[in-house]
């Protein structure tokens, strides 16, 4: 969750928080031997004659800060012509310094110290970016900043214990190595790519080869700080909160293995709370701890310098031949991986999960562990938080293999999909590019109730992606399960360290391993049948109807991928508790739901099987175990191969232009639609001299396209003689629906295709946009009684302009309808075909049912109308969103909030509504009170509806989509009301 909300609360007019530590840099503070958390955020103050002043903020919090109550001011730190921040890592705290991994800074003014430890990751770096550009500049002529701004603000008054000391005597020359942001230096790590900053406080890149060095510095005097141990693994969990979840996302804060809860309730005081038990009783067998991360690199990295950001044109070709002689300078290594899928159904652990984590003999190096159903509440669903996290996690933890010591690298969840990575602690030091993202692929294809959850790592040279995914359920929704899939594999893209560089998706890893409860079931034989081959083991032959096995032949899922000979009974559907087949009233026929496949080079399986001793859920986990061979780098072998790249650069004559030709330069896209993706492609073909191309802005434009393209790649590297393929892919959706519909915007573009040191080339965009009644606001098509496809593109956009204050003066030829004749035709159909249709709302239509309800819909053709409830249900959730004015208008939402809880006053807001937005609003709440009355057989109830419903009819108006929680239960009270009363 943003908490930027809470500390803006806590700003006087004129301040704004531009970044926020959390899920950017939630801190911890290291004060004597003290660890507290901390919430930092870079506050901007714009000053009356132009200029702006920076200081940073630092605030004690409760678990979960969702307003300005949740948080106090505890310091402030002025951005002054003093302020450096180092990054690095003090001797003092004994850390163990790994690649890609938690940051320890300290900020130093003239007044004071401090030492923070931040989570690895994309956000903290652009926390440090951020605050590196909020440093003053060191001209003389330069007015010194003031600050008198910050007159207005009081911090909380320190207590008089050591604890409250702001200032610690730590040496810089203590430190193994360090950057500075502000008027210090970068030194270079000996056996690193260096980093070096001028004296004006601006950085650059020196490339520089040095001898290479071990990734891994110990503490000097081979023990571990068990107390700062412990501190690192409430920050590596909190470090772990969910980055960029859409739809669905978790706040897991901290796991307590030392008792002390970081990330507490300040408000009480920092009481310690009871020894938790995740600390493990037999240390001596197996210990477990977080991969505490340093900003240091390893050798494992090809060429550091290709994951920092201006660097310039010669590293890019030194980064790129690299990678094509890698085999020049590496050699594979077989590291063994367990990779496990739990799907636990909602319930807490309640059994000892070695049987499945700990049944081969030999330790396995990576532990990839997904679950899927981690809490089934409402409350998990629609606030995303679970105490189920932790305790699963406490359960992993306490039952890995006892003959190694493991470092938990990422933990990433969304509602109650989880997976957690760990390594052995001996390979932390060549973990490196640690990188989470998540997909919901549920209800309006984003609630994160069904998707995928996935990690990307480096290990070594080799790059290696995992995920875990739990698609739609039913078994005939295996058309469902294949969008599913291909959604996840078109939106699972995880940003580079480089944000100059596109995004990876999974396929752009040397290894895939994909686990979860992927749901395709045995189709075509009766449950008795199922069960007799299962009795009589005969799984080979019921291998063959099994629908996983059907999609992946008919190369529809999973292409290119491998699954492991199954021989093991189905793991689904048990009686909780027993091996029992399932025997309640529906009476479920077993199926293979819970699987593992993988994808790459140099893979071996060497088990698949199920593990029956875990009674907990009506699944079985199952696990399988490879050898994967790795490429490691012989350092040798890579400085000779530097060595040749370098001297080969030396000899080329970089005078010369770069050129390129591309194979089209004009595109049309006929016939837009929207919601459906078009896609246009061209080549760059490279002449003699390698290049950089870019897609540039044009003057005056904040992007180098309109909102409705994208380039993919927009930027990349080309060497002599090479091709790469561009394509160019048209979507619109709400946010550029509207403005296509009225005439204001056309598809019509010019890109800008830049080389480095080159020309520029221009490509020229046109095509034509069909208006829909998806996007237009609720009085417009009120005013259209006849189809919208079948109106003249004039009147289309004289009525999309139209305010919607706007009432019938009886001069126009036609009345007005009532509400939109498209509304009807959903609402009606789903009255007379889905009332009592059980998931209504909850469970996903398919993509291409709902361009056919669209064209249905735009076309006035309903008497063709022809699919799924889900996908009607799903359609007018859609339309819903869609609206440019919601139902309810902006301008009653905080009305709304305000009167949540009186129905009287309710009542009167809905009844200053525009007309037709009214009775919209009764049309819909008449509408949803019947299917209430069908609840014994939808199995929907009030807080469902209204939970759906709140936000998709009460949003927060334009420029404020930050909803705090708060509100959100305030808008779903306000929409309960009218559920559960007489209109």
């Amino acid at each position: 969750m943003d908490q930027s909300v809470a500390i803006q609360e806590t700003l006087a007019e004129g301040e704004y928080c531009i970044i926020i530590s959390f899920p950017a840099v939630q801190g911890v503070l290291y004060e004597g031997d003290s660890r507290q958390s901390r919430l930092l955020g870079l506050v901007r103050h714009s000053l009356e004659h132009g200029g702006q002043e920076h200081a940073l903020f630092l605030y004690t919090h409760r678990r979960m800060a969702i307003t300005g109550d949740d948080v106090t001011l505890d310091q402030i730190v002025p951005v002054s012509r003093d302020f450096t921040l180092e990054e690095g890592a003090p001797r003092t705290h004994f850390l163990l310094l790994c690649v890609g991994s938690d940051v320890t800074i300290q900020l130093d003014t003239a007044e004071l110290s401090l030492v923070f430890q931040l989570p690895f990751g994309s956000h903290t770096r652009t926390f440090l970016q951020e605050v590196a550009r909020a440093c003053p500049g060191f001209d003389p002529a330069t007015q010194d900043p003031g600050f008198q701004w910050l007159s207005r603000y009081k911090c909380v008054e320190p207590e008089s214990d050591s604890r409250t000391l702001r200032v610690w005597n730590l040496a810089r020359d203590t430190w193994p190595g360090y950057t500075t942001i502000g008027r210090g230096r970068y030194p270079s790590r000996k056996g690193r790519w260096g980093l070096e900053g001028r004296g004006d406080g601006t950085s650059y890149f020196r490339l520089e080869e040095v001898a290479r060095g071990g990734g891994c510095a110990g503490p000097g005097d081979g023990r571990r700080d068990e107390e700062l141990e412990e501190a690192g693994r409430e920050m590596s969990a909190a470090a772990s909160s969910r980055e960029r979840v859409f739809a669905g996302g978790s706040n897991f804060e901290n796991s307590r293995s030392n008792g002390k809860s970081l990330l507490g309730d300040q408000s009480s005081g920092g009481q310690d709370k009871a020894e938790n038990s995740l600390t493990r009783q037999n240390k001596s067998k197996s210990e477990i701890t977080d991969l505490v991360r340093s900003s240091t690199i390893t050798v494992s990295d090809k060429a550091h310098i290709l994951s920092m950001q201006k660097f310039g044109l010669r590293d890019t070709i030194v980064k790129s031949h690299l990678v094509q002689k890698e085999d020049d300078y590496t050699y594979i290594q077989n590291f063994r991986f367990f990779v496990g899928t739990y799907n636990v159904n909602g319930q807490s652990p309640k059994e000892c999960l070695r049987p499945w984590l700990s049944h081969s003999i030999q330790a396995p190096d990576v532990y990839c562990v997904g679950f899927q159903e981690l809490d089934l509440s409402k409350e998990a669903f629609f606030f995303h938080d679970t105490p189920k996290e932790e305790e699963w996690f406490k359960a992993v933890s306490d039952s890995l293999h006892p003959d190694a010591k493991y470092a938990k690298v990422k933990l990433i969840r969304m509602v109650g999909i989880m997976l957690l990575l760990y390594v052995k602690q001996e390979h932390a030091a060549y973990i490196s590019e640690v990188e989470t993202e998540t997909v919901g692929t549920g209800i309006m294809g984003r609630m994160g109730n069904k998707g995928g959850v996935a990690i990307r790592f480096q290990l070594h040279n080799t790059s290696i992606c995992i995920v875990n995914s739990h698609l739609a359920a039913h078994i005939e929704e295996y058309e469902r399960r294949n969008q599913d899939y291909k959604d996840i594999c078109s939106r699972m893209q995880f940003s580079q360290i480089d944000r100059s560089l596109p995004a990876l998706t999974i396929s752009k890893h040397d290894v895939i391993l994909w686990l979860g409860d992927l749901n395709y079931r045995i189709e075509v034989l009766d449950v008795e049948k199922v069960k007799k081959l299962i009795e009589e083991k005969a799984f080979q032959t019921l291998y063959a109807y099994d629908q996983l096995k059907i999609q992946v032949a008919a190369k529809t899922v999973f292409d290119g991928y491998t699954e492991g000979e199954i021989t093991f009974q189905p793991t689904y559907k048990y009686d909780t508790g027993s091996d029992d087949w399932d025997t309640s009233e529906k009476c479920r026929a077993p199926a293979w739901c819970d699987r593992i496949l993988w994808k790459g080079k140099n893979i071996t399986q060497l088990s698949y099987q199920s593990h029956m001793a875990l009674k907990t859920s009506d699944h079985k986990p199952v696990s399988s175990e490879f050898d994967i061979g790795v490429k490691v780098i012989n350092d040798e072998l890579y400085r000779k191969t530097l060595e040749e790249i370098v001297h080969s650069l030396d000899k080329m004559e970089n005078a010369n232009i770069p050129s390129v030709s591309l194979s089209k330069r004009e595109f049309c896209f006929q016939n837009v639609k929207y919601m459906q993706l078009q896609v246009e492609s061209f080549t760059i073909h490279n002449g003699q001299v390698p290049c950089q191309f870019e897609f540039i802005n044009k003057p005056d434009e904040e992007s180098y396209c309109k909102q409705w393209l994208t380039a993919n790649p927009s930027r990349g590297f080309l060497l002599p003689d090479s091709d790469i393929e561009i394509e160019l892919e048209l979507f619109v959706n709400k946010t550029t629906a509207t403005k296509l519909n009225s005439g204001e915007d056309k598809i019509e573009d010019i890109l800008v295709l830049h080389l480095d040191r080159g020309k520029d080339y221009f490509l020229s965009v046109s095509g034509n946009y069909l208006p829909s009644c998806f996007g237009s606001p609720i009085h417009t098509l009120c005013y259209m009684r006849q189809p919208i496809l079948d109106l003249p593109l004039e009147t289309v956009s004289e009525l999309t302009l139209m305010p919607v204050q706007t009432e019938d003066d009886g001069s126009r030829l036609e009345s007005p309808m009532e509400i939109p004749k498209e509304l009807w035709m959903m609402v009606d159909y789903l009255y007379r075909n889905a009332i009592q249709q059980e998931d209504l709302f909850q469970q996903p239509g398919l993509r291409l049912e709902f361009e056919h309800i669209r064209d249905c819909l735009d076309t006035g053709m309903i008497d063709n109308l022809s699919a799924s409830n889900h996908s009607v249900a799903e359609a007018l959730l859609l339309f819903l969103e869609s609206l440019p004015e919601p139902v309810i208008c902006y301008n009653a939402y905080h009305s709304c909030l305000e009167c949540s809880g009186n129905y009287t006053a309710s009542k009167q807001v809905i009844f200053t509504l525009p007309t037709f937005h009214k009775n919209v609003f009764n049309y819909l709440m008449a509408f949803l009170q019947e299917l209430l009355k069908n609840s014994a057989k939808n199995h929907l109830d009030e807080n469902i509806l209204a939970s759906i419903f709140s936000s998709l009819l009460l949003r927060n108006p334009a420029g404020h989509q930050n909803l705090e929680m708060a509100d959100k239960k305030k808008a779903q009270e306000f929409i309960h009301q009218f559920l559960c009363n007489t209109l």
